[in-house]
């Protein structure tokens, strides 16, 4: 009787070992396929065309300008308020101002901004609870140290860079928080006068040695480094080009060197305004360059935008352009204070060099977000994901936006269509037709009666009580 072959058992073993790993390594490779790593970069009170490829003709930004190439350009994008914080809520939270926590820059005791509430989800929880690493390394303004509100209580594995956005006015700090703890820098710094708004924390230096954002880059690229093999969350929030309105006279805009600009015939901080951009920019390309040098450049969904429009006070952004043909800037509800560039680059998923006229708005990241990651966005979010858009779909679209600033006299806004209602202070509701009028030059109100009316009614019903920022009308 013939023997039956016997295969040695280590060699089945081995094969057996062998062929799990390649499955293992299979299905690891469709899931970082299937979810993309997510970098959000933002910028701070950089106005809609303050970069080349929304019409700046003097600040040069050649990297931002080729991720729009590369990528979609919004021309219909709208922050989440027109003044930091609740601009970083609504990204954060899906929530437009009429539900928001935090709707204003409003101050609280001991120190610091109004914090998220305890167990509020953000963007980051929803990715962390779907395998992603995700980090916060820049400006937070939504909850300072022992608060409700710091980042890793809100889906945050690693954070570095400031809590406080007061203290982020100086972006040469005395100091930056890592993940709970101080990391003294090699500045000196003068903090002002208590008894004023910023109750103490706003500062200058007078050494100036640590630039915050430098150090914001550093740690991004390194973070980019370490989780390469992973599938991560980057959220990159800038302090540039925002000014430091408790620096000494001429030194508002804060920034190593004046670069390219610095033999322009142009005051002190015209110059360092239109280097605070461009340095921004190179920041962009140092990441991308990262991402390309990594191999993970086609599996990174990568979104570049900022928070509210320019300071319109300032001589610069008058000289810049900044707003192009829009009306107002920050602290406004008009298009200047809320529309703002939207860059998204996806290699192979996001059509090269086009544009979109999608209307969408901040609370519209985290339902995108959820998608990307394959996650169900929560029931209560104001947002439409817009990867439809991205991909060339079918987009669902909005019934209306809603914005409210309750801040230096009660303002309203809302959005439907082209048509936009604007109710400052004096209670008086505005009405422009913005496929027409996008400089929100003449009012309809008295054309179109019952289209104000109709969006006055709006504004009222989209927002939910709020005890910190209340109405009065």
């Amino acid at each position: 009787m013939k023997q039956l072959f016997r295969f040695p058992v280590f060699l089945t073993l081995i094969i057996i070992i062998g062929l799990s790993a390649c499955t293992s390594e299979t299905n690891q490779q469709k899931k970082v396929e299937s979810k993309p790593n997510i970098i959000y970069i933002l910028a701070d009170d950089m106005g809609y065309a303050d970069i080349g490829c929304y019409g700046q003709q003097i600040i040069k930004t050649p990297n931002i300008d080729k991720l729009a190439d590369e990528g979609m350009r919004f021309t219909q994008h709208y922050a989440g308020s027109t003044v930091c914080a609740p601009s970083r809520c609504a990204l954060m939270t899906g929530l437009h101002m009429g539900h928001a926590y935090v709707r204003g820059n409003l101050e609280v005791e001991p120190t610091g901004q109004l914090a998220l509430p305890e167990g509020a989800k953000t963007v980051a929880s929803y990715l962390k609870e779907a395998g992603y690493k995700t980090a916060l390394i820049g400006k937070w303004g939504l909850g300072v140290e022992g608060s409700t509100g710091t980042p890793d209580l809100h889906g945050f594995d690693y954070y570095y860079g400031y809590l406080d956005q007061i203290l982020a006015h100086n972006s040469f700090p005395e100091y930056l928080i890592k993940n709970g703890k101080k990391e003294m820098l090699n500045n000196e710094v003068v903090y002002r006068d208590s008894t004023e708004y910023h109750r103490g924390l706003g500062s200058y230096s007078t050494k100036k040695t640590d630039f915050s954002n430098d150090l914001f880059t550093e740690d991004a690229l390194k973070f980019i480094e370490e989780n390469k093999d992973t599938t991560f969350f980057l959220y990159l929030p800038y302090t540039l080009p925002h000014d430091n309105e408790e620096a000494l006279a001429n030194e508002h805009i804060e920034i190593p060197d004046c670069g390219i600009y610095k033999d322009k015939a142009w005051p002190k901080e015209r110059k360092a305004y239109a280097a605070t951009i461009t340095l921004l920019d190179e920041y962009v390309g140092r990441i991308m360059q990262k991402l390309k040098d990594n191999g993970i450049d086609k599996n990174t969904i990568v979104l570049f935008t900022s928070d509210n429009g320019p300071v319109l006070e300032s001589e610069f952004t008058s000289f810049f352009n900044s707003n192009g043909l829009l009306r107002g800037g920050k602290n406004d509800l008009y298009e200047g204070g809320i529309r703002i560039p939207l860059i998204v680059r996806w290699p192979g998923k996001v059509t090269a060099g086009t544009n979109t006229m999608h209307i969408s708005a901040f609370w519209d990241f985290m339902p995108t977000a959820c998608d990307l990651a394959g996650v169900k966005a929560p029931k209560n979010s104001d947002g439409i994901s817009f990867l439809p858009i991205l991909l060339n779909k079918q987009q669902r679209q909005h019934e209306y936006l809603y914005w409210e600033f309750m801040e230096y006299g009660e303002k309203q806004a809302i959005r439907k269509g082209d048509w936009k209602a604007v109710r400052n202070y004096s209670g008086k509701v505005e009405l422009f037709d913005l496929s027409t009028d996008i400089s929100e030059q003449n009012s309809v109100t008295e054309k179109y009666p019952e289209i104000a009316a109709e969006l006055n009614e709006l504004m009222k019903t989209a927002r939910t009580k709020s005890e910190l920022f209340p109405i009065s009308q």
